[in-house]
C-alpha cells in the first residue's frame, strides 16, 4: 500500500537536493537516498524528476499564495497590503534558502515552464496582485488610469529580480531588509497623486 506521507517525504528530499547538485545533475537515485527510500519507491508517487519539480512549484506556490490571501486581509488599504505582499514574497524566501534557489534558479532552466505546468500557479500569484491594485484604484489610492495589467509584471518582476540577484549573491545580506525600498518605489510610481505622463510639475 502506498504511503500517504511519502510524497511529502520525497518532495522535501528533492529540494534539498535540487539546491544542493541542481536540477539537471541530480539523479532520481539521488532524491530517493536523501529521502531514505529505494529508487523504486519514488515511482509508485512520480511517473518523472520533472513531476516531483512541477510538484513542489505547485505545492510551495499553492501554499504561499493562500498565505498571501490571509494576511493581507489583515491590513486597512492596498498600500498596506502591497507592503505585506512585498515583505512575505521576500521573507519566505529567506526562511527556505533552498527553497529559493530551486524557485529562482532550478525552475528557471526549463524555459517553458512557466508557460505550461506552472501557468497556473503564476497565473494566480497575478490575480492576487490586480485585485490589490484594483483595489487601490477604486479606493482613490492609486492612479485611476493605472495599466494593472502592466503593474501587475512589474511588481512580480522587481521582486523576482531582487530574489534572484539575492540568490545569484550567496545571499549576503537580508533579503526581507530590502523590502520597503522595493515596495516605496513601486507605491510611488503608481500613486494617486504621482505626475501624469505629459502633466507640468505646476499643473499639480
Amino acid at each position: 500500500m502506498r504511503d500517504p506521507e511519502k510524497p511529502q517525504q520525497i518532495v522535501d528530499a528533492a529540494v534539498r537536493v535540487f539546491a544542493r547538485k541542481g536540477y539537471f545533475n541530480s539523479r532520481v537515485s539521488d532524491i530517493a537516498r536523501e529521502a531514505g527510500i529505494a529508487a523504486g519507491t519514488i515511482y509508485l508517487y512520480f511517473k518523472t524528476k520533472e513531476d516531483i519539480l512541477i510538484t513542489v512549484f505547485r505545492e510551495k506556490m499553492a501554499e504561499f499564495v493562500s498565505g498571501v490571501w490571509r494576511a493581507i486581509a489583515e491590513e486597512p488599504d492596498a498600500v498596506a497590503k502591497v507592503r505585506r505582499l512585498v515583505y512575505m514574497h521576500f521573507e519566505i524566501l529567506e526562511r527556505q534558502p533552498e527553497m529559493a534557489e530551486v524557485v529562482q534558479v532550478e525552475l528557471r532552466q526549463g524555459q517553458k515552464f512557466f508557460r505550461g505546468p506552472a501557468a497556473q500557479e503564476i497565473a494566480a500569484y497575478f490575480a492576487l496582485i490586480a485585485s490589490l491594485l484594483e483595489e487601490g484604484v477604486a479606493a482613490g489610492h492609486f492612479r485611476r488610469d493605472l495599466p494593472v495589467k502592466v503593474a501587475t509584471k512589474m511588481l512580480f518582476g522587481a521582486m523576482d529580480q531582487m530574489a534572484t540577484s539575492w540568490v545569484l549573491g550567496k545571499r549576503g545580506y537580508r533579503l526581507a531588509d530590502t523590502a520597503p525600498a522595493v515596495a516605496d518605489l513601486f507605491l510611488q510610481g503608481i500613486a494617486a497623486t504621482c505626475q501624469q505622463p505629459g502633466e507640468s510639475p505646476r499643473a499639480r
